[in-house]
């Protein structure tokens, strides 16, 4: 901890650029099924939209409206109930995941990205949490 006037207490939000905003948000929203939050800016003048996950917010940021180019990188881990059942579920709804069911032995895990090219990770801790 430290002593300094520095004491990080959580993380309130992830940002994830992209390059298409709506379709990122048609992802995250319709695909996903993420309760939509506040937008930045309206119709053409939008830069970013949030996404809520009941822990922690998704930002969507059109980062070439900032001078920040869209890079994708990083994971977001997602907490679901059941791994195979949101898998099948995403995958109906025509998600592509990059490999099949990981058990790590203490979680599951599902990996795919979105249409931005980030990653994002299916998760659930069925031992030790």
């Amino acid at each position: 901890m430290a002593t300094d006037g520095l004491s990080v207490t959580g993380v309130d939000f992830v940002l994830r650029t992209v390059e298409d905003l709506a379709r990122a948000r048609q992802f995250y929203g319709d695909v996903l099924g993420l309760v939509p939050g506040k937008t930045w800016g309206e119709g053409d003048a939008m830069m970013g939209a949030e996404y809520e996950t009941g822990t922690v917010t998704i930002a969507l940021l059109d980062g070439a409206r900032v001078g920040m180019p869209h890079r994708p990188g990083g994971a977001v881990a997602l907490r679901v109930d059941d791994v195979p059942a949101a898998r099948d579920a995403l995958k109906a709804r025509g998600v592509e995941f990059l490999e099949e069911l990981i058990d790590s032995g203490s979680c599951h895990q599902a990996i795919f990205n979105d249409p931005e090219g980030n990653a994002l990770i299916l998760h659930h801790i069925y031992q030790g949490r």
